[in-house]
Order: C-alpha cells, then sequence, then structure tokens
C-alpha cells in the first residue's frame, strides 16, 4: 500500500491552520495544490475527512478522529528521516567486519582505540577467522569488509594493499636459537617446529616460498592459529615461525623474536570488500581510518 504522505501533510495543515489558503502558505504550495492533495487522500480513504463550502470548513467526526493519528504519522516519520540524516553525517552505527586472527592481536587494536574514540556509540563486530573464511563472511555480506592475506581473491572482491608482515622464529628465551638476530631458513631444518597447519592461509604462503628456494621445515607440532604456536613458545614448549604481528609486544617477556633471511618471506594484508559494495557510513569511517595507517600503496 502507497502511502500518501503529501495528502496526509496537506489534511493535519488545514485542520491547524483553519483554511485551505493558510495551509497551502504554510507549504509553500497554490491553494489548488492543497485542495488536490486532500481530494486524493479522501479517494484514496474512501470517506470524508474536510466537510467545506464556500463559506467554511469543519473536520467531519472521521476526520476529528484521524487527525492525531496523522499527527503522530508524520512526527514518527519526521523523527525517522532526522536520525537516518544523523547516522550519515555523524556517522553511526554498528560495524561487521572480519579479519585474519594475528591482525587482532597488534595491527588492529590501535586502530579501533582510534575509532572508538571518535565514534564512541558505535559498535564494532569482529569476526576472526582463517584467510579463506575472511573471504567467505564478505561474499556472503556477513561483515561489510574484511582485513586479510593477499591471495587469488573471489572476482566480486577488490583489494588494497595495507602493509607487510614479516615471518620471523619465535623461541624461548632458553631455546639454543634464542640468542641469534637472524637465521638463514636452512638453519632451522634441524630444528622440530611449531608449524601452521595445512588449512591455514599462513601454511599455504609458506610452503610456496619455501618450495622456490627447495628447503623443507620439519613440523613437530601443526596449530590452526599463530595464538597457539605463542602460547606453546612461551611454555617452552619448541620454536615456531609466524607472523611478526603474531605477537603483543611486551606480552611474553620469555619469548624471543629472530630475523628469518635467505630468503626474507612476508605477506601482504589487504583490505577486502565487494566490488559492488556501499558501505554504511560507520563502516566506511572504520575502512578509511584504516587505509590512513596503510604502509603500502595501491
Amino acid at each position: 500500500m502507497k502511502i500518501d504522505t503529501l495528502g496526509v501533510q496537506a489534511f493535519v495543515a488545514i485542520a491547524d491552520r483553519g483554511s485551505f489558503q493558510s495551509a497551502a502558505d504554510s507549504l509553500h504550495v497554490t491553494q489548488t495544490a492543497i485542495t488536490q492533495r486532500l481530494r486524493k487522500l479522501e479517494t484514496f480513504l474512501g470517506v470524508t475527512l474536510i466537510e467545506r463550502t464556500t463559506r467554511s470548513m469543519a473536520l467531519t467526526e472521521i476526520g476529528r478522529g484521524f487527525l492525531p493519528q496523522a499527527r503522530r504519522l508524520l512526527g514518527e516519520l519526521a523523527d525517522a528521516l532526522v536520525e537516518i540524516r544523523e547516522t550519515g553525517v555523524a556517522r553511526r552505527g554498528d560495524v561487521s567486519i572480519a579479519c585474519v586472527p594475528t591482525v587482532g592481536v597488534q595491527y588492529l587494536p590501535r586502530i579501533l582505540q582510534a575509532y572508538s574514540a571518535r565514534y564512541p556509540h558505535n559498535r564494532i563486530k569482529i569476526l576472526d577467522h582463517a584467510s579463506s573464511a575472511v573471504e567467505a563472511a564478505v561474499l556472503r555480506r556477513e561483515v561489510e569488509f574484511g582485513i586479510n592475506i593477499a591471495r587469488d581473491h573471489h572476482p566480486d572482491l577488490a583489494s588494497v594493499p595495507l602493509t607487510e608482515d614479516r615471518y620471523v622464529l619465535i623461541c624461548h628465551q632458553d631455546h639454543p636459537l634464542a640468542k641469534r638476530r637472524r637465521l638463514a631458513w636452512r638453519q632451522l631444518q634441524s630444528h622440530p617446529l611449531i608449524f601452521a597447519g595445512e588449512v591455514s592461509g599462513n601454511r599455504a604462503l609458506l610452503d610456496v616460498a619455501l618450495a622456490t628456494s627447495e628447503l623443507a621445515l620439519r613440523s613437530f607440532y601443526e596449530v590452526q592459529r599463530s595464538s597457539t604456536a605463542v602460547g606453546l613458545v612461551a611454555q617452552g614448549v619448541g620454536a615456531a615461525v609466524v607472523p611478526a604481528l603474531a605477537l603483543q609486544k611486551g606480552a611474553y617477556p620469555t619469548v624471543r623474536t629472530v630475523e628469518l633471511t635467505h630468503p626474507v618471506v612476508s605477506r601482504t594484508l589487504v583490505l577486502v570488500a565487494r566490488k559492488t559494495a556501499q558501505l554504511s557510513p560507520a563502516a566506511q569511517a572504520l575502512y578509511d581510518m584504516i587505509l590512513e595507517q596503510a604502509t603500502l600503496k595501491a
């Protein structure tokens, strides 16, 4: 059913102003236009709301009963329009994003802190997923955008590079390699390692990079999340290869970081969104803030 808001507006204006001409003046239209709007509304409703003669006008009984409802309808519409406009101007609203788990350790928190300071009323929902699941969440519209590892994304997605995240070795301070500042990957071949599982985006990237250099590493423990690897290292279980962003600064005083060289292997973090997506104002604000922190250029 199509709601005749212009007709309702005309009816309320006539009732409040007491005449067609005064109502027309208040709405900045002609008297003919105001009359036509009322007639159209009455035809749609199948009732007479205002009795008029050449000299007077008065609300019918139905018109008197409808007037408070009409006022409420216009008031609610005005409130809704103001709320929507304020949402756009102030960029208020809830935001849902997806990211690979390591992004939430030290890269994303400082951006979220700045965002929440600027938009304190906005709630943020973060789905921390494996790389393939981040892509799926964006495609299914479960989230407005995601932060993912650069990969051959779905053709419906667009990606923007953010930063390079280098792979490093982490080990307990008592580990034989803890005093080394840097190591070549070949020097890890004799050490059992905690490694990303086969479904991990990190594992796929490392397998390709190391195969190119004809390297193979011994995976003694396999984990799905880098945070699990960090926890095992902190307890002295073994050494692990993880993205540098996986280790929160100062959180594990017994864990040492060693640079890995020959080759230097890193992953590129990217923003991903649907090519046809129109981000909500609140999501666009967060998207823009993340882009402001990007160290890579598209």
